[in-house]
């Protein structure tokens, strides 16, 4: 019987194993063999960390990325500022059929692939499409508007592809706070502030990390949104470690930058975890 059950937990974890190990690990410790590479000559290479060198000695590189990831922490604040109170309306205020079907239009958009929805914002807000054409009916513009390929575009595009990440952990967080706790808030002498402040939002805090998290990780790593809502002139870290990889095919340069991408948002989210008073466990448990 310890046997079999022995063989039935590898059974059971070897898939996930597998996935790890063969998509996961072995990638990354490929590409960090790659990044410490230096050519010396035509085929000919020797261990260096020449690459990640080349990092910090340039210092449009440098700008690139604290742009990237100042603009990703904007844009995760917006998603939570805005994925807060819808959550909240889902999760403790909408009943039975509304709250399914308000939860429902928040996974709509996510059927389509993200370059439809991107497309799709690139349509509304290009000079000839529909926000264009208000302002100019209502007067607020007296010619075409184009409101494309700048930080605002990219903005939009990156709260909007990121919405759904953080409104799903604060529902499942916030659904596990009993009404009657707020309730009791209030009959104590609470106010709307206070009870928001006292007791939602610590309750939510792990769910606000989780959420926080993910959609930070997911604009900083994103290619396809600046790319296209930011047009050629938009600085952003993942379009130069594509520019190494397929236009100037310098994998070596490019897997360092790959790696610095990882280690210096692994920085950024272990700081966060550390003054929210947060731990990995929490926020994915």
């Amino acid at each position: 019987m310890q046997a079999g059950a022995k063989l039935g937990f590898i059974l059971l974890i070897s898939p996930l194993v597998l996935w790890l190990g063969l998509l996961i690990v072995i990638p990354h410790v490929d590409m960090f063999l790659v990044s410490i590479r230096e050519r010396i000559g035509v085929g000919q290479y020797q261990t260096s960390f020449a690459n990640y060198m080349a990092f910090f000695g340039e210092p449009l590189y440098i700008i690139t990325f604290i742009r990237t990831a100042m603009m990703s922490i904007l844009a995760t604040v917006i998603t939570l500022l805005i994925g807060f109170p819808v959550a909240f309306y889902i999760a403790k205020i909408a009943k039975g059929r509304l709250q399914s079907a308000l939860f429902l239009l928040c996974l709509v958009p996510f059927w389509v692939s993200e370059l439809v929805r991107t497309f799709g914002w690139m349509i509304l807000l290009r000079e000839t499409g529909l926000i264009s054409k208000f302002l100019q009916w209502s007067g607020l513009a007296d010619q075409p508007v184009e409101m494309l390929y700048n930080d605002v575009a990219i903005m939009i595009g990156l709260v909007y592809t990121s919405m759904l990440f953080m409104v799903v952990p604060l529902i499942t967080t916030m659904e596990s706070l009993d009404d009657s706790v707020i309730e009791a808030g209030y009959d104590l002498g609470g106010n709307g502030a206070s009870v928001l402040r006292e007791i939602i939002i610590p309750h939510a805090m792990p769910g606000i990390v989780s959420g926080s998290i993910v959609v930070f990780m997911l604009s900083l790593g994103n290619y396809l949104t600046p790319t296209m809502l930011g047009g050629k002139d938009s600085l952003w870290f993942t379009e130069l470690i594509y520019s190494q990889f397929i236009v100037r095919f310098n994998w070596e340069l490019g897997a360092a930058f790959g790696f610095m991408l990882l280690f210096l948002s692994s920085v950024i989210v272990w700081g966060t975890l550390k003054l929210t008073g947060q731990t990995l466990k929490s926020t994915m448990g």
